[in-house]
């Protein structure tokens, strides 16, 4: 018999236990009872629960039996109990009393358990595979970084007790009044729903602090089948619930849209038949559409709930609007809420995207929206199981499929120009390959100070296997002082008419050089690139250049490794650090990032000048790099020029190539070196306050400044909602 009790909670009077047992085979019959420590039987209640996660490892294969318990029973200060788990001929007698608790409930008790639970047969085959396909080396970094995260102070579900609102919060939530109390239409499409599932939602929005609200349910259930004795039930005890029983399915945006029909609110809030809502998150909905009145579209974070209700796990903590992460995933999802009036215009759900039909519907609503808000509280608990596109995107492939038609839709009635999307790293996980239009003249800029074998690499990379070819090489020759590199310089502009050297001959400053190099360019489109870069992807220029060649956007970075295979750069957070910083450094190319951020096209507010596309014409308005920046943080200023400029900043993961790191520049270690860091901090502080006070847009106050992996904020150190300043 093998078990294991996940977690164990002091609730006023009560012990609460959940986890799971089994015996040899799925069929094994496993009994509990709780004990006192004279073993006299103390009174309890239990509900057993589907655990399909423990089916698969120890099984291989869902098993329609409940291996699950939750346990609760009544508990005395002091006194010692025992859960009593008997499976044939074995018993097995766990001690429970305050002081076990509190000691299991430790930083080491819940490393040391996180351990445990990664020692399963599901885990060795998962290692397995991706050790064959990533080698070694790889397989080291990934479990280092797994076991990085055991010491992480909270997981989700403690991090998520100690932040939800209070019940004090939520009474004065109650007896708060708006000057602008508007009215939200609940609206969810029903068809089969577990009664369980559906009465849960529905308690949920019952419970809801805020309380003008109606609920609008479409019963799409096959004949016989109605969940009408449910909804009625709720119906007659308040006239705020409100049904009807379509006695046909019309499918989801059938359903959805006969919901609709039904709404009178201001506002049409989406929700799933078995999810369920915070009680909170109509006020905080209130609250914003009263702060922003333009409002008329916006989104929340969301979590996951486990089948049983009892878990909540997977946090997604989401940027403010970010369009071209939309076009590369279905962000927003939930928690949706949108005007009644830009429903109207928009129209409803469209059964030709059913699938998807909630992406294609959130993409023509952000299109016309005046003002998109996000409110940057989990406001959802989204349910998932196993045949759920949350936990099995293989499960519904059909969905990507029409999510990719969506897509291109969204495109042509914007009027942008792509060749294809295409699956991305994952399903769900799109990439958008856009036209190049007029193959327009690039000019690269490569500042060098010897190195030439260094630059030899970037240059020759570029002209023989970049598949771009309408290219010019510019390289800012800065104070080299061997003879090779002046005979090198000579060699390349033979054997390659397109590169030319010109001269910088005054003191370093990485701004002035690049400011002057692009005096001599040509090319209508500008590729600052550094001389210790070589390209993997061969066509990362046109990955570049269809973003740039967009009106809307400024600036475009790319995907940078370590010769190690791990990530260098993969966008900046301003913030980071307590000025900026590189996104997901050191994580290996193979892993995974936070909902696959490393590996989405998305805005950010800065990337990396190591390889940063841009317009010739938008370089001269801004006025370049800011030369006062000799060193640092003059491209993060850069771009926090362009979007003033109100152009977009976009990383593109698709753009690949190693970057072996500052060679030719040393490190700031001299005084001197450090005192000019410091000072061009302070520099960057007092041009960009707004933005280090109010948080970066495109991050979630939710998660660290400390660490560059988007880990939850640690609340010892980083309140929420307050910036993370550095000391210099």
């Amino acid at each position: 018999m093998k078990y294991n009790v996940d977690v164990v909670r002091i609730r006023e009077n009560s012990i609460q236990l959940n986890g799971w047992a089994i015996g040899k085979t799925p069929d094994a019959v496993i009994t509990y009872r709780v004990e006192d420590a004279s073993r006299r039987p103390v009174p309890f209640q239990y509900v057993a629960t589907r655990r399909d996660d423990v089916s698969q490892i120890y099984f291989g294969r869902t098993v329609e039996r409940e291996l699950g318990f939750d346990i609760q029973f009544a508990y005395e200060r002091g006194r010692d109990y025992y859960l009593v788990i008997c499976g044939g001929k074995r018993k097995i007698r766990v001690k429970y009393n305050e002081e076990l608790i509190r000691r299991r409930s430790s930083v080491a008790h819940k490393r040391m358990r996180k351990i445990l639970d990664l020692m399963n047969m599901e885990t060795v085959r998962v290692c397995m595979d991706f050790w064959k396909e990533n080698g070694f080396r790889a397989l080291v970094l990934k479990s280092r970084h797994k076991l990085q995260g055991i010491d992480n102070d909270y997981d989700y579900a403690e991090w998520y007790e100690l932040t939800k609102p209070s019940e004090e919060a939520l009474e004065a939530q109650r007896a708060a009044r708006f000057e602008f109390m508007p009215k939200f239409s609940i609206v969810i499409p029903v068809y089969r729903t577990p009664e369980r599932y559906l009465k849960e939602m529905l308690d949920s929005i019952e419970a809801q602090t805020y309380e003008n609200w109606e609920v609008c349910v479409a019963d799409g259930s096959p004949a016989g089948q109605s969940l009408e004795r449910v909804l009625s039930r709720y119906a007659a005890r308040d006239r705020r619930f409100k049904y009807v029983i379509l006695g046909e399915n019309k499918g989801i945006a059938g359903n959805t849209n006969a919901a609709m029909d039904m709404a009178t609110g201001d506002f049409i809030v989406l929700a799933d038949h078995d999810d369920e809502l915070t009680p909170d998150a109509l006020y905080e909905c209130a609250r914003t559409v009263t702060e922003h009145p333009q409002c008329d579209c916006l989104y929340s974070d969301e979590d996951k709930l486990d089948m049983d209700g009892g878990a909540l796990f997977d946090p997604h903590f989401k940027p403010d609007f970010n369009i071209d992460l939309l076009r590369s995933v279905n962000y927003i999802c939930h928690l949706f809420v949108v005007s009644h009036d830009l429903v109207a215009r928009v129209g409803g759900f469209r059964q030709e995207f059913d699938g998807a039909q909630d992406y294609d519907f959130i993409f023509r609503c952000t299109e016309q929206a005046k003002e998109i808000c996000h409110i940057p509280k989990v406001l959802y608990h989204w349910r998932c199981h196993k045949d759920s596109t949350a936990s099995n995107p293989q499960s519904k492939l059909y969905a990507f499929e029409a999510g990719s038609r969506a897509i291109l839709a969204h495109y042509e009635r914007v009027g942008i120009e792509a060749e294809r999307v295409e699956k991305g790293v994952d399903y769900g996980i799109y990439h958008t390959v856009y036209r190049i239009k007029d193959r327009p003249l690039v000019s690269v800029i490569i500042p060098n100070k010897d190195h030439s074998a260094d630059l030899d690499t970037c240059v020759r990379a570029l002209l023989t296997r970049a598949t771009y070819k309408n290219l010019e090489i510019l390289v800012v020759e800065n104070n080299s002082t061997l003879p090779e590199t002046f005979a090198y310089y000579e060699a390349l502009a033979k054997e390659f008419p397109n590169v030319r050297v010109v001269r910088w001959e005054r003191e370093f400053n990485y701004s002035a050089i690049n400011n002057f190099g692009e005096t001599f360019a040509r090319g209508e489109y500008l590729l600052f690139l550094n001389n210790d870069t070589e390209l993997i992807a061969p066509s990362f220029i046109e990955e570049m250049l269809g973003l740039c060649q967009r009106d809307d956007v400024g600036a475009v970075g790319a995907r940078l490794l370590y010769q190690d295979n791990t990530i260098q750069h993969a966008g900046v957070v301003v913030g980071f650090g307590g000025i900026a910083g590189h996104t997901f450094i050191g994580l290996h190319q193979a892993e995974n990032s936070y909902f696959h951020r490393a590996m989405s096209t998305q805005d950010y507010s800065a990337v990396t000048a190591a390889c940063m596309m841009t317009k010739k014409s938008l370089f001269e308005r801004v006025g370049g790099f800011s030369e006062e920046l000799a060193i640092a943080f003059n491209d993060i200023d850069y771009c926090m020029k362009v979007r003033a400029a109100g152009k977009l900043v976009v990383y593109n993961p698709y753009a690949l190539l190693y970057h072996y790191e500052s060679k030719s520049r040393g490190l700031e270690d001299t005084p001197e070196k450090v005192a000019r860091f410091n000072r061009e901090i302070r520099i960057f502080a007092d041009k960009w306050p707004g933005i280090l006070r109010d948080g970066d847009p495109y991050y979630n106050p939710n998660l660290t400044l400390r660490k560059s992996n988007f880990a939850l904020r640690d609340l010892k150190k980083e309140k929420i909602g307050e910036p993370y300043h550095l000391e210099v």
